[in-house]
């Protein structure tokens, strides 16, 4: 049991905090009983688990046989030791250190040649592309990314300026989707418009500018752009060739919340399905 604050290994689990650390060891953290059954269940690459034994609870035998089935290393803690490792002011009484997956466009074009394949096996899976623009809030960007998958999508990309994914308020608000989802990011605008003319993927912006997208007819596949909480998505996404549209809103309401904004579009493109090429 790890009983000192000095240990190495609570150093590191603390520097994993930092974005830097993260990027440079491409691992990260996440916490909590639900988060961390997410992952397993989900396939997460864990490399390694902490629990406080005081804090176990009725999941804990089952997820405990798991692990050591996966032959992931679990290492037992004191509770304070644990609230020099967490987050949170009072943690639940597990976290894991989980490996990044670095995805490329080669796999996003893999899943487009497969796309049709998929859309027999998956009904209600959509050929969609999202794209956060400079989304900032970690809150937002994790609600994105849990909505996005429950509405079918599974491509994201990141433009340089979002918040790291891997931040761990993010982290919470995904609720352990993004292991079911191919994420790229540090994207340029540039590399992703080049990637969808390549692709035949139609763009559309979300934009206070933009047409109502009730009234809009939607191509497939697409790729859906949603921007910056204060300045929208940026001029590389409002250009021609970009298809901007919003949602009608009454009563003097300018905008909405970009992650109530993303789900109220991502389930209108499902709700008409979309027309596809012939």
């Amino acid at each position: 049991m790890l009983t000192s604050l000095q240990n190495e290994q609570v150093k590191y689990v603390v520097n994993l905090h930092k974005r830097k650390f993260r990027e440079e060891t491409g691992e990260f953290l996440i916490e909590g009983w639900r988060f961390v059954e997410e992952g397993v269940r989900r396939g997460a690459d864990i490399t390694k688990v902490f629990v406080c034994p005081e804090r176990c609870n009725e999941v804990w035998p089952h997820l405990e046989q798991v692990l050591k089935e996966n032959e992931v290393p679990v290492i037992e803690v004191e509770e304070r030791v644990l609230r020099k490792m967490s987050d949170t002011e009072n943690p639940q009484g597990i976290l894991a250190i989980v490996k990044q997956t670095m995805w490329s466009w080669n796999d996003f074009e893999r899943a487009q040649a497969s796309q049709n394949l998929q859309d027999s096996q998956d009904p209600q899976g959509l050929p969609i592309l999202l794209i956060l623009d400079g989304v900032q809030d970690p809150g937002n960007c994790g609600t994105i990314l849990r909505t996005a998958l429950a509405a079918g999508v599974t491509q994201v990309c990141l433009t340089e300026g979002t918040v790291d994914l891997y931040n761990l308020k993010a982290l919470r608000s995904t609720m352990g989707t993004i292991f079911s989802m191919k994420i790229l990011t540090h994207c340029q605008p540039e590399a992703i418009l080049s990637f969808c003319q390549e692709h035949k993927i139609t763009v559309y912006t979300g934009d206070i500018q933009g047409k109502d997208i009730y009234e809009t007819e939607l191509s497939m596949p697409l790729a859906l752009v949603v921007g910056n909480e204060g300045n929208g998505p940026s001029e590389a996404f409002r250009g021609s060739g970009v298809n901007r549209i919003t949602i009608p809103m009454s009563h003097g309401v300018e905008s909405l919340n970009v992650a109530m904004a993303t789900g109220i579009i991502l389930y209108e493109v499902r709700r008409k399905g979309g027309k596809r090429p012939q």
